[in-house]
């Protein structure tokens, strides 16, 4: 898709985040969520810090890169510690800072080469790459907010992007674990979402919002109507994530309705 269509559906996104939000008191800001240790306030400064370093990444690649360099030295630790800092910011400060930083960073997305590449903490990717990480990265957050407060969100369009992403991190997924990366290709078949060749003889079906939740690590597969068939895309399912870094604890099974 085009950077500008991206940065609509992320903008889109956004907004149903902070529909969430909004209105919280400071108490309603430290509901604990399903991440174990992560409040309501904890998620959004991740999300605000971490749209700050995308658009690091596509203004200045450079100062980015020295950064990430420091970031990798501490890899097991560093989400953790940006979540400390930040614990004690009051809800309305965070949120300033969420608004700010998604603005700064679709603003810069809009302003950029849409064939320049970026740095990130994987590998480089294209700015509209980059855009699609942002959205995965918002809805999934999201979720967890969602699953915080209580309120079970409709289905949007955007699902299509979390569900790319996360087919497209089947590498990843194996690396994080210490893993081969196998050669079998995985096919997806996620609601009217469609992912990979038609002859793979792996593959994953169920509906796309279950997919999602299961490749951001918000739901474990035995909570889902995912079905996988042959045996790569069944130690994929169980070890997928869209995201860079370390593996998460993900979730527990029985640990939500399927």
């Amino acid at each position: 898709m085009r950077v500008e269509e991206l940065c609509q559906d992320l903008v889109a996104e956004r907004v149903d985040l902070f529909a969430l939000v909004d209105g919280l008191d400071e108490a309603g800001w430290d509901t604990p969520t399903p991440a174990p240790g992560w409040t309501v306030r904890d998620q959004c400064s991740h999300l605000a810090w971490f749209d700050d370093a995308a658009r690091q990444s596509i203004e200045d690649p450079e100062a980015f890169t020295a950064h990430r360099a420091e970031v990798l030295e501490h890899a097991e630790t560093f989400i953790d510690g940006v979540r400390d800092e930040h614990a004690g910011r009051p809800g309305a400060e965070v949120r300033a800072w969420l608004a700010q930083a998604g603005d700064r960073l679709v603003a810069a997305a809009r302003a950029a080469d849409p064939s320049a590449r970026v740095p990130w903490y994987g590998p480089d990717m294209s700015v509209a790459s980059s855009i699609t990480a942002r959205i995965m990265e918002t809805w999934a957050h999201g979720q967890d907010v969602a699953d915080a407060l209580g309120v079970t969100r409709p289905e949007s369009d955007r699902l299509r992007h979390v569900a790319f992403i996360g087919w497209r991190a089947v590498p990843n997924s194996f690396l994080a674990q210490g893993r081969d990366v196998p050669d079998a290709p995985i096919r997806v078949e996620a609601g009217d979402v469609v992912l990979g060749d038609e002859g793979a003889a792996d593959v994953v079906r169920g509906s796309l919002l279950d997919f999602c939740l299961v490749v951001t690590q918000r739901r474990h597969p035995d909570d889902t109507d995912l079905v996988a068939e042959g045996p790569v895309a069944t130690e994929w399912l169980s070890i997928a994530q869209a995201f860079a870094g370390p593996p998460g604890p993900g979730r527990e099974p029985g640990q939500f309705d399927s």
